[in-house]
């Protein structure tokens, strides 16, 4: 059975002029965020460590660690808080429906006993505690009325619980049962976040007024503010406490993190400023922090994690990015098959290193769309919705010069003959374009709707697939196609066609689940009854030696065949990607990468037969 090796993890979902919460597990290194429907688990010593939640109906918005690191609440759009153990396959414990709207944070009381949540809702219900077990409310809680960003539990008796949000109000609130006490509206804009001192005798609030003020723990009356004249020069995201509760950590859309030291009197001075390397876009403005043990964690509105060190603030962080949308394509470099490059359609191509993971992101000058993406040793190729094709060289890590042109409709599907790479066949809805270079040098309507095609190696055939389930095969001669054979054996659209490295076979697969492997000489078929998917079949990969091919499918399966026996003794990998697999690569004869709509990138060992 194929087993999992390594995860290189989505980053979190971000959303512009708004803060995120991450939170970390009290009693080791790994700290939660969500991205989608997933609720991620990465390990901050071990990246590659990596575990996934999808069991929410709705996008999840925030996930907590209970006090004993035993179990999760994760909450999403819909109002829903899932509770679920954080070991052997998440078994689910709980699932209650706590707000009419979004929850944007959520906390566990300090025995576990009990969880507050807070967000948006119909009418007054903007808040809730409950009993972790049972559901049942434990107080009311008056006094918002819009949307509360952020909420915390005292993590010391007497217990309190203080909220804040859009309408600029800072509420304070004593219980069991909980009930409303007083009110602060010392902000002038957004408070996006409070947060609790490790032993409960301070809260800070902060905003986009770019002000952090200090309140007392048990009375919730106000005691001091970050110094002014270091102030943050954005709106004020996220704070986070130090362990031992005499600094804070905060970050802001002026792109900067900062460390305060928070003196008794509940005055902050600055202590460091931290700047993480970016190009200063607004891709870099940071919206979320958290303090965990030694590791200070910053995250940046285009989801880039940095992870500085705590007792050497002095040190470059570790930085961590990845993909925040589908990952609808992956590639691996002949020249060096561990470098494996993934693209998402906004546009980003991360460059991955099997065994090490994140490698950096590629910086195109044209930062346009992608839809479709080939890759050969030197240059990348890409197409957007824009009409055009472009080539981009290839330096290291950087893109280099970029050519585009503009082939006049919309491309569907583009291969590269990989032994001539400057051969690039292009489908359109009703045709091919060829190309050598950036020149088209014939473009050809062919009477049918295509939907998929293949050029081969060496440049000197064509396989083009219809609507119709028809694959017909084209000779290439000089700059024309000349059709030789019709193939009739699918019954749906065909979704994607792919000759084998040894030029030997090819596979094609259709919207309605099935797959064909084909000898190409002969033309019959080679391997029949590939119908084990349960829904239509987006991607497919040769293994090097051309002894196995694998098919993945939005049914969320990636299925291994082996050319050389019968498609019953397939090995499947269940549920490799949420929402469906899109991108499927070889990187050796027992390695597959996978990527699909959960935005992640996997590799899979295979195990010899």
């Amino acid at each position: 059975m194929p087993e999992l090796a390594e995860t290189y993890a989505c980053v979190p979902s971000t959303e512009r002029g708004r803060g995120i919460l991450i939170s970390g597990d009290p009693k080791s290194n790994r700290v939660l965020y969500t991205n989608g429907r997933s609720v991620i688990i990465l390990d901050l010593n071990n990246p590659l460590n990596v575990a996934i939640y999808g069991e929410h109906a709705y996008p999840a918005t925030v996930a907590r660690f209970s006090p004993n690191g035993e179990w999760i609440a994760s909450a999403d759009v819909s109002g829903t808080v899932r509770i679920w153990g954080t070991h052997n396959d998440h078994v689910l414990k709980k699932e209650f429906k706590v707000l009419s709207g979004r929850i944007d944070d959520l906390q566990w009381s300090p025995d576990g006993m009990r969880i507050v949540a807070s967000g948006d809702g119909k009418g007054k219900s903007l808040v809730r505690a409950f009993m972790w077990d049972s559901g049942t409310n434990v107080g009311e809680f008056d006094g918002h009325s819009r949307r509360v960003l952020s909420c915390s539990f005292k993590p010391t008796r007497p217990f309190r619980i203080v909220t804040c949000g859009e309408d600029f109000l800072v509420n304070f609130y004593e219980g069991p049962p909980f009930r409303f006490k007083l009110s602060h509206r010392d902000h002038s804009n957004f408070v996006n976040c409070v947060r609790f001192s490790p032993d409960g005798t301070k809260f800070i609030t902060v905003s986009s007024d770019k002000k952090g003020i200090i309140f007392d723990g048990k009375s919730g009356e106000k005691i001091g503010e970050l110094s002014s004249e270091d102030a943050h020069k954005g709106s004020i995201y996220a704070v986070s406490w130090s362990p031992d509760g005499t600094q804070v950590l905060t970050v802001s859309a002026d792109k900067t993190a900062k460390v305060w030291e928070i003196s008794e009197d509940g005055n902050g001075k600055l202590k460091k400023k931290l700047t993480c390397s970016g190009s200063g876009g607004v891709d870099d403005m940071l919206v979320g922090c958290l303090w965990q043990n030694d590791h200070l964690v910053t995250v940046s509105l285009g989801g880039t994690i940095s992870i500085f060190s705590a007792s050497n603030l002095e040190k470059a962080p570790l930085q961590l990015s990845g993909h925040m949308k589908n990952v609808t394509s992956l590639a691996v470099l002949k020249s060096d098959p561990k470098c494996i490059l993934s693209s998402s359609y906004d546009g980003l191509i991360v460059k991955w290193i099997q065994g090490v993971g994140y490698s950096g992101k590629l910086q195109r000058k044209e930062n346009s769309q992608i839809k479709c993406f080939a890759a050969a040793d030197e240059e990348i190729v890409t197409s957007g919705f824009d009409n055009k094709i472009w080539r981009i060289s290839l330096r290291g890590d950087q893109c280099g010069d970029a050519d585009s042109v503009d082939i006049g409709s919309q491309p569907k599907d583009l291969s590269l003959a990989l032994l001539s790479p400057e051969l690039a066949l292009i489908t359109t809805d009703s045709g091919v374009v060829m190309l050598r270079g950036t020149k088209v040098v014939s473009t050809l309507n062919l009477g049918f709707a295509v939907t998929a095609s293949a050029v081969a190696p060496d440049g000197s055939e064509a396989i083009i697939g219809g609507q119709d389930g028809k694959l017909r095969i084209y000779c290439i001669t000089g700059d024309t196609l000349k059709e030789e054979a019709v193939l009739e054996k699918h019954r749906g659209a065909l979704t994607v066609i792919r000759y084998s490295p040894d030029f030997s076979l090819f596979a094609s697969g259709d919207a309605n689940r099935e797959a064909t492997v084909w000898d190409r000489v002969s033309r019959e078929v080679k391997l029949k009854n590939m119908l084990y998917h349960t829904a239509r079949i987006n991607c497919l990969a040769w293994s090097p030696n051309s002894s196995m091919v694998a098919t993945g499918s939005l049914d969320t399966c990636v299925i291994i065949y082996e050319v050389d026996k019968p498609a019953s003794s397939r090995m499947t990998i269940k549920g490799a990607h949420l929402g469906g697999v899109y991108g499927l690569a070889f990187t050796d004869e027992y390695s597959v990468v996978s990527s699909g709509e959960d935005a992640c990138v996997r590799v899979w060992k295979l195990t010899p037969q």
